[in-house]
């Protein structure tokens, strides 16, 4: 493929992660706002494929967008949500409003720096059987942080079931 072909590639993956991030957070709909979250994720694979990362394109697609993003629109969809209509939400909402200004602000220095820093490109190329290396590492020099991270999914989940199922008071 072409330079022109991956630069125009590249801008459509750019703008369909970007328009689909700014959906989820201005949207009202929690519906819509955890299929542009999935859509976001789509984009964002997309990028990992102009980079040559096949194994994290295929993890993004798998994991983010086949597991998370399902739950996120499963769990909004079977939950109860209470909108609240006709309320005056003016003096709840300023902590809100400074937390986004500060936000805002933050966002815009950090591309502000972004655009005016001088990167420099690797001339590397993509690793070869990237699955297999990922796999040696894992199993060999990062074993212990993958056995703690383990450990600590274990936690979350039955900390997830335990809230799930509910606590009895009396």
């Amino acid at each position: 493929m072409n330079e022109w072909a991956y630069t125009a590639a590249f801008f459509i993956f750019a703008a369909v992660t970007v328009a689909s991030a700014v959906g989820v957070v201005t949207k009202n709909d929690l519906v819509h706002s955890s299929l542009l979250l999935a859509l976001c994720f789509v984009g964002v694979s997309g990028l990992y494929v102009l980079l040559q990362a096949d194994f994290l394109a295929a993890v993004q697609l798998l994991v983010y967008n086949g597991a998370i993003a399902i739950v996120f629109v499963l769990g909004t969809m079977l939950t109860r949500r209470s909108i609240r209509h006709g309320t005056n939400h003016s003096e709840a909402d300023a902590p809100s409003r400074l937390i986004g200004l500060i936000s805002g602000l933050f966002v815009a220095v950090t591309l502000g720096v972004i655009a005016t820093t001088p990167w420099n490109y690797s001339s590397a190329g993509a690793v070869q059987d990237t699955p297999a290396v990922l796999g040696r590492l894992i199993l060999t020099d990062y074993m212990i942080a993958m056995e703690v991270a383990a450990v600590l999914l274990l936690a979350a989940m039955i900390g997830a079931i335990v809230l799930a199922k509910g606590v009895d008071e009396e």
